[in-house]
């Protein structure tokens, strides 16, 4: 991973990672599949096979880009679908850890060694995938995050380490053209992203992927553990 990405791998590790599990596909995979037999029905007598066709997106009217802005659109989609699983669960591990401390009534050094065994916890099983994310995947998730979280990753780090490691990071984010506060912004500069979202709540994003790529998307491997 690119240095700027190990600034990523501090912020968002240093907080919590996690993936859900995505929906099963449709039969419509196994089209172009050698020996897959076509169903049919029987209609007074008459035998008549069918088919299921792959799903078109259709774009909303007056939707217009160059060709570089659909090179920007389609590495867009494919990093969404890369990291937008992982911050839906950094907002149900960090409520988790939330209501562990509300409940418990931690004093702060209980609070530490509790969020400390977490943070070990989720290096130890998501470092790994961390450090396979390029550069812009990491940017695109801890936007996500800030999104799913209402935090961005500087208070996170903040929230959960300390203010002192937030502002070092933050430091550091700068030399290398990021910003850990820069909020997630869905009527600005997160706009594109915003519609994936809503296609993912929708259930639609995977037929948006297809209609691009012409393939499924691959699902997130996620540890046993972590699924429902």
């Amino acid at each position: 991973m690119k240095r700027s990405g190990i600034i990523l791998l501090a912020a968002v590790a240093a907080v919590l990672v996690a993936a859900s599990l995505r929906s099963p596909y449709s039969a419509a995979q196994n089209r172009g599949q050698k020996g897959v037999y076509m169903a049919y029905y029987v209609d007074q007598g008459d035998t008549i096979f069918y088919d299921e066709l792959p799903p078109v997106w259709c774009f909303p009217k007056g939707t217009r880009r160059d060709r570089k802005d659909w090179r920007n659109y389609y590495k867009l989609v494919y990093n969404f679908n890369k990291v937008y699983p992982y911050a839906l669960l950094v907002s149900e591990v960090l409520d988790q850890v939330d209501s562990t401390i509300e409940a418990n009534h931690f004093r702060r050094a209980e609070e530490d060694r509790y969020t400390n065994e977490w943070q070990k916890q989720i290096l130890k099983d998501f470092e790994p995938i961390i450090r396979k994310m390029t550069v812009s995947q990491g940017q695109l998730l801890m936007r996500l995050v800030d999104r799913e979280t209402s935090k961005t990753s500087y208070k996170i780090v903040k929230e959960y380490r300390s203010s002192v490691s937030a502002v070092f990071w933050q430091g550091v984010a700068r030399l290398f053209g990021q910003n850990l506060k820069s909020a997630y912004d869905p009527k600005g500069q997160d706009a594109q992203t915003e519609e994936l979202v809503k296609a993912w709540q929708a259930g639609e994003f995977d037929r948006l992927y297809y209609s691009v790529f012409m393939e499924w998307p691959e699902p997130v491997k996620i540890p046993s553990k972590y699924r429902k």
